[in-house]
């Protein structure tokens, strides 16, 4: 192209035409006739291109207020003549007709809108009016909607309209629809014209019909018949703004309708009488108790009136349960089958609720802790001794349930879950453990449990419910008898007619006779024999014979000649010393056999009317009745027939004999002297634990911390956790506070060196015993000076580390022990480790090992003087041979073997 040549510019048309008022006034005319023409619904005759072109230019030519005032003027004409037919229509007509002014207002006005587009792009926008549309909405409502004639008669068939149809007659839902639809719109864009017109008076008319609504229900109809009704209504309220109210009704008619029939008689129904909570629970209503919580989870503040009902009712039930047991229990009429109803019918209760907590309440958090109130109530709270009698029952139940050959696997666990489940409410879990080790020693020792397996699956859900420590001693009985078995494996060989169980003393729920029997010949033979063979396994232990818990099996022949016949008699240990002085002659007076025996009078009598009972009658007295006189004289009754050839003679049940097999397992009648003396050491335990680490402390303080750390085992009282203190400040492990007597500190403990006669040479050798920062001489001291502590634990077979749960190994510089307090073993490195590893106090100085007290000990002292400080390792352990760490356990001293090598504690 030529870079010379010009381009050609097209410019854009301008009109410069002016428009005066003449001609405005003229164009505006025929706008006006046009606009006329589309309200007579002639709009097809007319050039929507031109009528546009004319709004445009009057708007260009500054002449938009003669046109926006102009087409305000004309609406109004004819919205006035629209009325005027809207007014005059019947009461059936009158929705009709004005949903039909509406529609054909909505549709002329569109058309005006697109004809006047241009002015409500600039005219409107910059003087800030009205768009066209909108302004037509305000003048249709001014002008029909609000028309003193048309509100008040239009708001009064909308609502009767609704309560036409709550009262189940049919309406035109389509009118309704299309009405309250014309009201949100005449709104522009809000709301405030329906709620005005409507839903104000809606909703208030909504209340007082419900509020009837739900005070008829409830005078006519049971409490699931009320909620079934109450549950449609709520139903169809929400069709109903489906259908044709606006969605920004639902919340607050929702709120009504729930307020008016739940929430204010929620407590009236759950309490109905023959048909509330009580009634459900006890007819097991589940589809009733699931309407409620979906009912009444509309207003979630009422499901605590449920939840209230169901911890009542739990504990009701409950405690009706237990009172019947401890009448049973009172009047001397309990028996195992009524303690095994009792557990059955509280496992009952809890699996109701449980099941209803799974299939009417959704697994509800809170139902289940209103269970657990219950529970929790009626188990422990309710009456002093009523959480050891549960915890008797439910170990009962336990010894029952694993006794029985006939469950299958699957139902055993599933039992045992149930009753772990019971377990979890019971404050006093340390009293079910003891009752449950009595049983656990019966099955055992009689070998009457089911199987191994479920024994141990039983133990090992305790235990993961309350811990290791919980179970120790239970699974200690297992070990014990398997080690037994392997021992008496080898020994059969030496002797087969002597079988003995050995025990661990601190596992096994075993006192000793209060005074040794004296063995027939034959038998102490046999036990002497088995001494041998276990010392030569076991070097250095010692055995306690406990014949008050052996049996025997006896070969008697009773009559003379023709008549004789023989019997093979399972008898205890002491029934077998007593029949076998008979082999020497006929007769014996009661003082003779105590004397021959050494049983104890009381066993001794025991034992004896055991034999003597009608029953069987193996033996003879010379007096009547059921007691027994020094005098009395003894025989065999040579009489005495049975039809089986192997008889059993059971012992008579005496509640004063502590040590017996049968007496293991007695109903509580007080707290077990073992669990109360464990508690003393608990609680003693708990308080030094808690002020070693807090140093000083408030009496309430102290009360609720010690309290808290023993909940998992069992409450303690305020009366002991007092009298546990009070012990503790006379031992000095306590002070109280000089200014504040409510106020407790912790006393520090430090060696200080003595001296004792302990090496044979006549020299004396340093020994460290325990004093008091206040510089008091300890009481802990023999006459020499020794302290008490220093005295061997024997090392039983089957113990194992307090600290790292293994089993203790025989070579003794291995081992160091506590000698107060827990009584505990340890292997040395799991003390010096633990100990360590804590890394606050020297376990024999109480100093700090801190890393910054360690710095300013190398700045204080002149190390090199002792022996070397070594920084490198945590293993220090006191230099002297008989120095004394602390029980990790119980914070008491500990003895360490001589032989082992140490390191030096660089304070103390």
């Amino acid at each position: 192209m030529d870079a010379g040549r010009k381009k050609f510019v097209v410019k854009p048309f301008r009109n410069n035409i002016g428009m005066d008022v003449n001609k405005a006034k003229e164009t505006w005319q025929s706008l006006r006739s046009a606009i006329g023409e589309i309200h007579g619904h002639n709009a097809s005759l007319l050039s929507f291109e031109e009528l546009y072109r004319n709004s445009y230019n009057m708007v260009l030519h500054k002449h938009g207020d003669m046109l926006y005032s102009g087409v305000v003027e004309c609406i109004t004409e004819h919205l006035v003549q629209m009325a005027d037919r809207v007014i005059k229509a019947t009461d059936d007509t009158l929705m009709t007709q004005l949903f039909a002014a509406w529609t054909d207002h909505t549709i002329t006005m569109t058309m005006i809108r697109d004809i006047l587009m241009y002015m409500d792009r600039t005219y409107v926008s910059q003087k800030r009016k009205m768009l066209i549309y909108d302004m037509g909405l305000v003048l249709f409502l001014e002008s029909i909607a609000r028309h003193p004639q048309v509100k008040d008669r239009l708001k009064w068939h909308l609502l009767a309209n609704i309560d036409l149809e709550r009262n189940g007659e049919l309406i035109d839902r389509g009118v309704m629809k299309d009405i309250l639809g014309m009201l949100v719109d005449l709104g522009v864009r809000s709301n405030s014209v329906y709620e005005e017109d409507f839903e104000n008076e809606f909703l208030s008319t909504t209340a007082a019909f419900y509020n009837a609504e739900a005070q008829r229900l409830l005078d006519q109809n049971t409490c699931p018949d009320f909620m079934e009704k109450a549950d449609r209504r709520l139903t169809e309220e929400h069709h109903r703004v489906m259908q044709y109210l606006n969605s920004s009704t639902e919340l607050k008619l929702k709120a009504i309708v729930e307020r008016e029939l739940i929430a204010n008689h929620a407590k009236a129904l759950v309490d109905m009488e023959g048909s509330g909570c009580v009634a459900m629970f006890r007819d097991d209503k589940v589809a009733d108790l699931r309407r409620m919580y979906v009912l009444f989870k509309r207003v979630p503040a009422t499901l605590d009136d449920i939840g209230t009902a169901v911890t009542t009712y739990i504990k009701t039930t409950g405690l009706d349960l237990v009172q019947a047991q401890l009448n049973l229990q009172q009047t001397q009429s309990s028996s195992t089958e009524s303690a095994l109803q009792f557990v059955n019918a509280l496992l009952t209760l809890q699996d109701k609720f449980m099941g209803f907590l799974t299939s009417c309440w959704a697994d509800d958090k809170a139902f289940h802790k209103c269970i657990q109130r219950g529970s929790v109530y009626f188990l422990f709270e309710a009456f002093m001794n009523t959480s050891r009698l549960c915890a008797y029952t439910l170990a009962q139940y336990v010894d029952d349930l694993l006794k029985s050959k006939s469950r299958f696997e699957a139902d055993l666990e599933r039992q045992a879950d149930k009753v772990v489940g019971l377990f979890r409410y019971l404050s006093d879990k340390d009293v079910f453990e003891e009752f449950y080790k009595r049983f656990l020693a019966k099955r055992l020792l009689h070998a009457k449990g089911s199987t191994d397996e479920g024994e141990k699956m039983v133990i090992a859900k305790l235990k993961a419910e309350c811990g290791y420590q919980f179970t120790s001693k239970l699974e200690g009985m297992f070990k014990d008898m398997a080690m037994t078995k392997d021992l008496m494996d080898g020994f059969k060989k030496l002797n087969p007619l002597l079988s003995v169980q050995v025990l661990t003393m601190g596992y096994w729920p075993t006192e000793t006779s209060s005074a040794a029997s004296h063995l027939p010949p034959g038998v102490r033979s046999w036990v002497q024999r088995f001494e041998t063979f276990y010392f030569g396994r076991h070097n250095g232990r010692k055995l306690t014979w406990l014949h008050n818990m052996g049996s025997a099996d006896i070969k008697a022949t009773f009559g003379h000649g023709d008549t004789m016949v023989r019997h093979e008699l399972t008898v205890s240990t002491f029934q077998m010393c007593i029949l076998m002085l008979f082999n020497e002659r006929p007769t014996w007076v009661f003082r003779e056999i105590q004397e021959k025996t050494g049983i104890d009078p009381v066993d001794l009598r025991r034992h004896l009317i055991s034999l003597c009972t009608p029953k069987f009658r193996i033996v003879l007295k010379s007096s009547k009745g059921k007691t027994i006189e020094d005098d009395d004289v003894f025989t065999i009754n040579h009489e005495y027939k049975s039809k089986l050839h192997k008889v059993r003679i059971p012992l008579v049940s005496v509640k004063d004999s502590p040590g017996s097999a049968e007496s293991m397992a007695a109903p509580p009648t007080e707290l077990p002297p073992t669990v109360e003396e464990d508690r003393k050491h608990l609680v003693e335990a708990a308080i030094v634990r808690i002020m070693k680490t807090r140093k000083s402390m408030q009496h309430n303080n102290l009360m609720t911390e010690v309290t808290r750390q023993l909940t998992t085992r069992f409450v303690p009282s305020p009366q002991m956790i007092k009298r546990r203190i009070e012990s503790l400040i006379e031992r000095e492990y306590l002070t109280r506070n000089q200014s504040d007597r409510r106020l407790y500190n912790y006393t520090n403990m430090v060696l200080t060196e003595g001296y004792s006669q302990v090496d044979g040479g006549g020299g004396r050798k340093p020994f460290l015993r325990r004093k008091v920062l206040e510089d008091e001489a300890s009481p802990e001291t023999n006459g020499d000076g020794l302290g008490k502590e220093c005295v061997r634990h024997t090392v039983v077979d089957g113990e194992v580390c307090a600290i790292c749960r293994e089993d203790m190994v025989e070579a003794q510089h291995n081992l160091t022990y506590c000698k107060r307090g827990c009584g505990n073993n340890f292997h040395i490195d799991c003390s010096i480790r633990k100990q360590a590893k804590e890394n606050i106090i020297c376990p024999l100085c109480r100093h700090d090992w801190g890393d910054s007290a360690l710095s300013e000990l190398k700045k204080e002292a002149d190390v090199s003087n002792r022996n070397p400080l070594i920084t490198d390792t945590k293993a220090w352990v006191p230099a002297q041979p008989n120095a004394t760490l602390w029980c990790t356990v119980c914070q008491q001293s500990l003895r360490i073997a001589a032989s082992i090598r140490s390191l030096p504690c660089q304070v103390g």
